[in-house]
């Protein structure tokens, strides 16, 4: 697989990509943390909830404004398997797919232990996050595919009938590896996605948009973003209903002024080609990023992936100064996001000065063990 380490970085090159992971990875999270309270509402629930125009800023969820779900805690574990394995190819071992599914397993274990266990040497620092050890709804199929040690494969997937949003909803930072050639960054997010969510619909959907956001990263137009991924998916077998929602959510841009509505239909009954169409949609039409996310979460679907994909797409294209800074300012986790996200910029750009032949930093692999 191609990597990031043969890329020549200029100061502005180095800069303008690390506003984009900024972006990608707080605009997903903030987009995470405005829908989530509105994720078991119905758009009528939720405009008797906060007023006739619905949610349009940060409400409580879990004893606080600005608190994220389990789609923003498995997006941070898939940016620190993705620094692992950059780094373990040192040892000669390279197979991302395991490197995720060993990440995702820290996450699991967020899910059931009280806090960080410190015998546990070869977790690495972000698994030490105390915020993270919080539960917050994870889907049966989450805790079912990251129940045991068993990897799931697109030979032999795990919930092979599942069709819900999450995993596409954690697959933003595949589409940062901006070195790699999409077709291997959109083959990457579908192995990992067939870990949890083993339908073709899910799976594809989750490389669908990595690959959306991979084009994003490197300074494509969103629409023309969305025309690759098409071109990458039609030679994919099942890929059709995830091409036609893509197509649906391009045309709706010309059905007049967004609503409601025309979101709902989009999203349809929550599943990943819908959730992926409606996110594409809301990033498409929305004025700015703020009424970009409100379009994406007052919906009857789920709202927490609705807004925590529209947000990755547009915190991509736009970089981390477009996003609203009071949500930020109240946002769970920005600390770590913004630590983890410098983190893998610095990897992909300048990852041989931090471990290679010339010499390695201690402190780096202590934060990203090889093991």
């Amino acid at each position: 697989m191609g990597a990031t380490a043969g890329a020549v970085w200029g100061r502005a090159e180095q800069q303008d990509f690390r506003s984009r992971v900024r972006g990608t990875l707080l605009g997903a999270a903030v987009g995470d943390a405005l829908g989530g309270p509105a994720d078991p509402l119905s758009l009528a629930e939720i405009r008797a909830a906060y007023g006739g125009e619905g949610l349009l800023d940060l409400a409580f969820g879990h004893g606080r404004r600005g608190t994220v779900t389990h789609h923003t805690q498995l997006t941070l574990f898939t940016v620190d398997g993705l620094i692992r394995a950059q780094v373990r190819r040192d040892t000669g071992a390279w197979h991302p797919p395991t490197d995720l599914h060993r990440a995702y397993l820290r996450w699991a274990a967020t899910q059931r232990d009280w806090g960080p266990d410190e015998r546990r040497k070869d977790d690495g620092w972000l698994a030490r996050e105390e915020w993270l050890y919080a539960r917050r709804d994870p889907t049966r199929a989450l805790l079912i595919g990251f129940g045991d040690d068993t990897m799931g494969t697109l030979e032999s997937p795990k919930n092979p009938g599942e069709l819900g949003p999450e995993a596409v909803a954690r697959s933003a930072p595949f589409g940062l590896l901006v070195g790699w050639e999409p077709q291997l960054v959109v083959q990457l997010a579908v192995e990992c996605a067939a870990q949890t969510h083993g339908h073709p619909i899910a799976y594809l959907s989750a490389g669908a948009y990595a690959v959306i956001v991979h084009a994003l990263a490197r300074g494509d137009s969103l629409d023309g973003a969305v025309q690759r991924a098409l071109a990458l998916l039609a030679v994919r077998p099942g890929h059709q209903p995830v091409s036609d929602a893509l197509q649906h959510a391009l045309g709706a841009v010309r059905q007049g002024m967004p609503t409601p509505a025309r979101v709902e239909e989009l999203a349809g009954d929550g599943t990943a080609d819908g959730l992926l169409a409606a996110s594409v949609y809301c990033a498409l039409v929305g004025e700015d990023v703020r009424h970009g996310l409100c379009l994406a979460v007052n919906q009857s679907g789920p709202s927490a992936a609705a807004g925590a994909l529209t947000g990755g797409l547009l915190g991509a294209l736009h970089g981390e100064t477009a996003l609203p800074p009071a949500w930020l300012a109240e946002l769970e986790g920005r600390p770590t996001i913004l630590e983890l996200a410098d983190d893998f910029a610095m990897e992909m750009t300048q990852g041989p000065a931090l471990h290679g032949p010339a010499g390695s930093s201690p402190g780096w692999l202590a934060r990203y063990p090889r093991a």
